[in-house]
């Protein structure tokens, strides 16, 4: 390949602008073809030549960088790396544009800005090549899913824990929920979530979502939802009324303690490419709740979670798969559909109905 990622900078700073592009100028494999000081001059430039990779500001004149961000991910999805301050009034801006569908971001503090980018001169090529690479094919509006890891080694959940059930494990009055999801699942758990009543079963929750960024989507669904949402630490209780999300970075489990269930939140290598792995919490649900348990596979690139769905399946649990027409992404779905571990298939908006009448019919046959 000697075609160059051509590259446009989307930012009122002048500076930024110019460091940037020098910065990318360095790699003869990357060309800037255009700067725009607001998203409007970078549409009406975009016209004649539309870009490989976008690097966009948040907070500019005329039409803000999430906007904008939508605008394009609703036209032609296109790599978007995100120049912005992480400040802490900004990094709910900044969650909001990964949800959006950005690929990647990069930290610009409010002081020191223009020696701060020409130091990381190589972490903006990077970020931009990595973009590059990115599948975009079936990138809409919620995307967090990212393509970073595609090259690296395909473990499965027998690294984090066994495969072995117990089959004395019988019907305990506490239930749990679990659920995974990756690209398009921000918006669809907030779909689900948000229509819980506060005595909702206990529910545990695999997003694939960088680190940093889960505690700031559970805060904002906690803020929204009749339920208790939180980022989950280790030895939390899944309780009723109470819905734990997986940090980024670290893998979540469901144990026993006693006749209580917890959460173990630990680290470990990438599981299906991802950490957190949807089929690392399936299998350990599977493991240790059998059939006190849901299983809920909803929209998402890959396969992860479609063995463990399987696993939670044959250990006696009811599972629930999202069905196409509903997902942003059919691909988790449709795998753990093709593994026969899909006891019912639903559009999104029946899946909380289905939740809240799982102890009607929480026993298969």
């Amino acid at each position: 390949m000697t075609d160059k990622i051509k590259v446009m900078i989307v930012d009122d700073s002048a500076v930024v602008r110019q460091v940037v592009a020098q910065a990318l100028a360095g790699d003869a494999g990357i060309e800037v073809i255009a700067t725009a000081s607001d998203p409007l001059f970078a549409l009406e430039k975009m016209k004649t030549h539309w870009p490989d990779v976008l690097i966009v500001d948040i907070e500019m004149p005329r039409m803000d960088g999430i906007t904008f961000l939508k605008k394009v991910m609703a036209e032609r999805p296109t790599p978007v790396v995100i120049c912005s301050s992480l400040a802490e009034q900004g990094a709910q801006a900044t969650f909001e544009a990964l949800a959006a569908g950005a690929v990647a971001i990069i930290t610009k503090p409010k002081i020191g800005l223009k020696s701060f980018l020409e130091d990381s001169s190589s972490d903006i090529v990077h970020a931009v090549r990595t973009a590059a690479k990115a599948n975009m094919h079936a990138m809409r509006s919620g995307t967090l899913a990212a393509s970073a890891n595609l090259n690296r080694p395909k473990l499965t959940a027998d690294v984090m824990l066994s495969a072995d059930y117990n089959p004395a494990l019988n019907r305990t009055t506490d239930q749990v929920i679990a659920i995974g999801t990756s690209t398009g699942g921000t918006q669809a758990l907030e779909a689900v979530l948000t229509r819980l009543p506060a005595t909702s079963l206990g529910i545990v929750i695999v997003q694939h979502m960088p680190a940093v960024f889960t505690a700031m989507f559970a805060e904002r669904l906690h803020s929204l939802c009749q339920i208790e949402v939180r980022e989950a630490q280790n030895g939390d209780r899944v309780i009723p009324g109470r819905a734990l999300i997986a940090p980024g970075g670290k893998h979540m489990m469901l144990k026993r303690s006693g006749a209580q269930y917890v959460v173990d939140v630990a680290d470990g290598p990438l599981v299906n490419r991802h950490k957190p792995s949807v089929d690392v919490l399936f299998r350990s649900v599977a493991k240790f709740a059998g059939a006190n348990a849901l299983g809920i596979i909803m929209t998402g690139m890959g396969d992860d979670g479609a063995r463990g769905l399987k696993e939670m399946h044959d250990a006696g649990a009811r599972t629930i798969a999202q069905d196409e027409a509903s997902c942003v992404v059919f691909g988790m779905p449709k795998e753990a559909i093709k593994f026969g571990a899909v006891d019912l298939t639903l559009p999104l908006d029946q899946i909380p109905a289905a939740i809240v009448s799982h102890g009607a019919y929480n026993s298969k046959g």
